[in-house]
């Protein structure tokens, strides 16, 4: 599978909302306000983080 921006970007998506709608479904005596409110952006944003340093760290490894 070749990772161009489109199906890294796809996946990321697909991922967080893999995981939103799981939360949302659960029994989890969370509201759903509460759950896209709060719960939503701290996954993105924590997700991109982990993105760039992954992607820092693919680079370091393939030019040492």
């Amino acid at each position: 599978m070749e990772f161009t921006a489109s199906t890294t970007g796809g996946l990321f998506v697909a991922v967080i909302a893999l995981g939103i709608a799981g939360l949302i479904f659960s029994p989890v005596p969370m509201g759903t306000s509460t759950i896209l409110m709060m719960v939503l952006p701290s996954m993105v944003v924590f997700g991109l983080i982990a993105f760039a340093l992954g992607l820092k760290h693919g680079e370091y490894r393939a030019s040492n």
